[in-house]
């Protein structure tokens, strides 16, 4: 059994520093480190070749002093190393730099590629699915449980999915991308780091590759950073006295009633709405599809975020902007997608579409061929990193992930606001390609107002041809959670201070007066006393609400990188120089036994006036 495994080499996100007057992020001194969910893929890698025999080797594209990264892996088990270490590779955006990885990695055979989940400086999740396109692997993302099958050459991996896990089967070989639960996380020993020194690093060049080089790096790159915005987090920073718990609670409930709490919101929701936005005129193609996702609990509300910013996007431009809506029993949601100004919809409802990502890329390669738009927008879910990085592959087209926001520059050209570095920056991304391809956020964009639209024209779009290589067995849902997270106004944060799972109830009963989603940090989810799709942060999700309360969280960098686009921050923790302190807008040094309790009696009064 040979397994492969991709791995990058990352700054250490908490000690890297945007420079306003350079425009550039400050790398000199920042010590670097294997990306988290890829040092969990080096681990279940070395866990599946003591079990099955074989070997494991690393592989990573970087600079020279990306071999670091390269003797860690072989420190934590990994054979022999591979690093694809030219200038030629350099400026690689994720198209670029799977398309390295794939030829190098096609030399020779494997049995199991594994990568991360992400890698957490980028957060993009792209490789993984483009190289498994190139290569024309199966793949299965956010594998936590794998298991092997030499005798019937198959792969079984339970991953996680946005409302709860799934089984899935495929044949070998195959590309896993894996979450956190995939292996206990552990670092090398001095001892395993010396020895780590006498294995084989094997460097390979572009040239070695063959071809045209210029396919590489920089220049083989369909997307381009046209700059760099530092997030600046202004946050007002007041502490209230609690010596009095009854007149302090009373103070912060007045104070979240002014800023709109029960009433209208004066804190943004995400990206403010558009209105009267000037016409430009645009080069390019300017039709717009976007694909609505229907999830366990219904139509995801990122769907209408993606139709009101696609619709704004093409009155600009003076195109027609048309809904991709497929799935099992989707029908229904046509209705709704109507009501919020979908003009067209392709419709295309059949039962294997249910199945996996393998037929909805056929379906989504279909639609781009035939209606040729200028842009193609998907929500950045579980289904959405899986689906737009294979289809981009397929057509060689630049995708920019998880962007938060999306607009057109003076000549036309779609900008692609995509965070990276943990949130402190921002980077305009362009694209060379036609059509021009991101994924969204959820929570970033303003839901369009219901009852706008009429009779939308309805074109049936049949589910063509394709190959089906993976199986999904069995579909759990996780209890509270789903789209409920993304669309919450109000969040309440709860870290390990709270003591347990069994203190969760006074928790859900201030949720319950807020209409309150409940979100967690990698510590609670770790311990299992939450799901992991409730964990916010660096190796979470990123959320937005108008109001977040943080209770019992230390508020480590990890997991305030995933609220910084929040309204309002709240934070209630009894350590007077816990960091959460420093990200609110408004903080109370207290138990949270004591405050809870009063703060939930004294905003449900509020609630019924």
């Amino acid at each position: 059994m040979k397994i492969v495994v991709c791995v990058k080499q990352v700054p250490v996100l908490a000690a890297m520093q945007f420079d306003p007057e350079t425009k550039t992020l400050k790398r000199e001194g920042v010590r670097t480190e294997v990306s988290s969910f890829d040092l969990r893929a080096v681990l279940a890698g070395a866990v599946l070749r003591d079990a099955h025999g074989g070997e494991l080797v690393a592989v990573t594209m970087g600079p020279p002093q990306a071999r670091a990264a390269l003797i860690d892996c072989l420190a934590l088990g990994a054979d022999r190393a591979i690093h694809l270490n030219d200038r030629a590779f350099a400026g690689a955006d994720t198209l670029a730099t799977a398309q390295a990885l794939a030829e190098a990695i096609g030399r020779e055979p494997f049995d199991l590629i594994l990568c991360g989940r992400y890698s957490t400086d980028a957060e993009t999740g792209q490789v993984g699915p483009e190289l498994a396109e190139l290569l024309g692997l199966p793949q299965v993302t956010g594998a936590r449980r794998l298991e092997l099958d030499e005798a019937s050459r198959t792969l079984t991996a339970e991953r996680e999915t946005d409302d709860g896990y799934e089984t899935a089967r495929c044949p070998l070989p195959a590309l896993v991308t894996v979450a956190e639960d995939v292996a206990a996380e552990r670092f090398a020993t001095k001892a395993e780091k010396a020895a780590a020194a006498e294995k084989p690093v094997q460097e390979v060049t572009a040239a070695q590759l063959g071809g045209d080089p210029a396919r590489f790096g920089k220049g083989g790159s369909p997307t381009w950073v046209a700059g760099l915005q530092a997030v600046e987090e202004k946050r007002l920073g007041v502490l209230i006295d609690v010596a009095d718990p009854q007149a302090a609670v009373k103070e912060l409930a007045q104070r979240l009633v002014e800023a709109g709490l029960f009433g209208a919101w004066k804190t943004p929701a995400g990206t403010a709405a558009d209105a009267d936005l000037p016409r430009v005129e645009r080069r390019l193609p300017s039709a717009v599809v976007t694909v609505a996702e229907v999830g366990t609990h219904g139509l995801r509300r990122v769907s209408l975020e993606l139709l009101g910013r696609a619709r704004t996007l093409a009155a600009q431009c003076g195109g027609r902007c048309s809904v991709l809506l497929f799935g099992e029993r989707v029908r229904p949601f046509v209705r709704e997608l109507a009501a919020a100004g979908a003009e067209r919809i392709l419709l295309c409802e059949d039962a294997r579409l249910a199945a996996g990502v393998e037929a909805a890329a056929a379906l989504l390669e279909n639609v781009i061929r035939h209606e040729a738009p200028g842009m193609v927008l998907l929500p950045a879910t579980a289904f959405g990193r899986d689906l737009a990085p294979r289809v981009a592959a397929r057509l060689r087209l630049g995708l920019t992930g998880d962007c938060v926001d999306l607009s057109l520059d003076a000549e036309g050209r779609l900008l692609q606001h995509k965070p990276a570095f943990g949130g402190q920056i921002v980077a305009p991304i362009l694209s060379q390609t036609v059509p021009e391809m991101a994924t969204v956020r959820p929570g970033m964009l303003p839901v369009p107002p219901a009852g706008q639209g009429g009779e939308p024209e309805l074109v049936e779009v049949p589910l063509p041809p394709y190959r089906a290589r993976v199986e999904v067995t069995e579909r759990h849902a996780v209890p509270d959670v789903g789209a409920e997270l993304d669309a919450a106004d109000v969040v309440i944060g709860v870290g390990t201070g709270m003591g347990g799972p069994e203190n969760l109830a006074p928790f859900r009963e201030l949720a319950a007066v807020l209409d309150a989603a409940i979100c967690t940090t990698r510590d609670v989810t770790d311990k299992g006393w939450l799901p992991r799709q409730l964990q916010v942060g660096l190796t979470g999700r990123a959320i937005a609400p108008r109001l977040y309360l943080a209770f019992g969280i230390r508020g480590a960098f990890e997991h305030t990188v995933g609220v910084r686009r929040a309204g309002l921050i709240v934070a209630v923790n009894k350590n007077p120089k816990a960091p959460i302190f420093k990200s609110a807008d408004y903080g109370l040094v207290a138990e949270w036994q004591v405050l809870l309790p009063l703060l939930t009696q004294q905003l449900a009064m509020l609630r019924r006036r």
